[in-house]
């Protein structure tokens, strides 16, 4: 699957992980469906999806602590091409 092909889905697939559900409740404007897929879970990419959905609602600092424990860096680009950079490492 690629990212357009991911974009055109109406449901999610079943094999998608919490992460991949999550930008997925995204795409199709359901934050807090997306928040609930990965706010209880504590692993790297689980908190890189965190970090970008707090980026993403405005609340910078606890994106910022959620891109800490991913061990990476806030973008300083846009959202849109850190939903698609996420998903693309994610597929």
């Amino acid at each position: 699957m690629n990212v357009q092909q991911f974009k055109r889905l109406e449901q999610p697939d079943p094999s998608f992980t919490p992460e991949l559900l999550a930008l997925w409740w995204d795409f199709h404007g359901n934050w807090d469906m997306a928040h609930s897929q990965v706010d209880h879970l504590s692993g790297k990419l689980s908190a890189r999806v965190h970090a970008y959905l707090h980026r993403k609602e405005g609340d910078l600092w606890n994106a910022d602590y959620w891109y800490r424990i991913a061990g990476e860096e806030r973008p300083t680009y846009s959202l849109d091409r850190e939903w698609e950079e996420l998903l693309e490492r994610l597929l």
